[in-house]
């Protein structure tokens, strides 16, 4: 069984979409999915700086739309038949609701232009920040959060995990870190995944309300707890719920074990998840799809498994 992966916030980098746009049919599709979005997502995409590309409003749009153009690309023809599922990695669930046919294209960038904003609001309400913890002992890390006030944020499995709060106590943890552990400060706008983005929630409620939903049309996980979801306005509803909840892409990947998974396709801006992926699933096959040229790898693993 092949999954699809699709990445979230942190995997974008400047020009990342440029070989992408060599192509006259990928050029007019991200020009739909930036009118959807309201975003100029060529320019985003090409020659927009890191410091442009890393503003939460502009990140999110523009990974969901480098993920549609990758599926539009890998699953033309018979090749949908031979996916057995999908999922995503925290605004990646967006991606992963399109391609499982439970959001529109055109939908799902209103919804990730709407999320961008909101949690870009909602972030600079406080000051937060984010780390990435690397070996710690779960039990010890969490023990340590608590007393803190910080909160994880994501359970990436591999060993790594993303807690979230107040600059001060992220400064403490780095200084005075779980014994065998690395601690990684992310620049990243705030504390996303936590409490800090309530706000958000509430905004993102009332959109979803107004947004028709189809049920998943191959199997597809949340980032919520692991479990396939069936019914595409509950995917919608813990769509809105995850952007203060933990991303538990650890129990995704348990998820993919258990259903027999033979090998990993990562759309673009691909690699962070099929990294996890040689530690967390360890013999499953990937390939992660960053340019057009990748995608004759995809293609192929694709038809090994039919």
């Amino acid at each position: 069984m092949i999954v699809i992966v699709c990445p979230g916030q942190g995997s974008q980098t400047p020009g990342f979409l440029a070989p992408w746009l060599a192509e006259a049919r990928f050029e007019e599709h991200l020009e739909r999915l930036s009118d959807a979005a309201g975003l100029d997502l060529l320019t985003h995409g090409t020659t927009s700086d890191a410091d442009t590309i890393r503003d939460t409003a502009v990140a999110q749009p523009l990974i969901v739309a480098a993920g549609l153009l990758t599926l539009g690309a890998l699953l033309a023809g018979s090749n949908r038949n031979r996916v057995g599922g999908i999922a995503g990695h925290s605004v990646g669930e967006i991606t992963a609701a399109a391609g499982a046919g439970v959001l529109s294209e055109k939908d799902a960038m209103t919804f990730v232009s709407a999320r961008g904003r909101a949690m870009a609001t909602a972030a600079a309400l406080t000051p937060t920040g984010m780390s990435a913890v690397i070996g710690a002992d779960e039990t010890e890390l969490l023990a340590q959060l608590e007393t803190l006030g910080l909160s994880p944020a994501n359970f990436n499995g591999a060993g790594q995990i993303v807690v979230a709060g107040e600059p001060a106590a992220l400064t403490e943890l780095g200084a005075n870190p779980p014994a065998r552990a690395r601690v990684i400060p992310l620049q990243v706008a705030g504390a996303f995944h936590t409490g800090y983005m309530r706000p958000a929630v509430e905004s993102l409620t009332a959109l979803a309300a107004t947004i028709s939903t189809a049920d998943p049309s191959i199997a597809l996980w949340t980032n919520r707890d692991g479990r396939q979801v069936d019914s595409g306005r509950e995917f919608l509803d813990l769509l809105v719920g995850q952007v203060s909840s933990p991303v538990r892409w650890d129990l995704c990947m348990d998820a993919f074990s258990g259903a027999g998974v033979t090998g990993i396709i990562e759309l673009a801006p691909a690699g962070a998840l099929t990294g996890l992926a040689k530690r967390g699933l360890k013999g499953v096959p990937t390939v992660a799809v960053k340019t057009p040229d990748d995608l004759a790898a995809a293609h192929e693993l694709l038809n090994l498994d039919a």
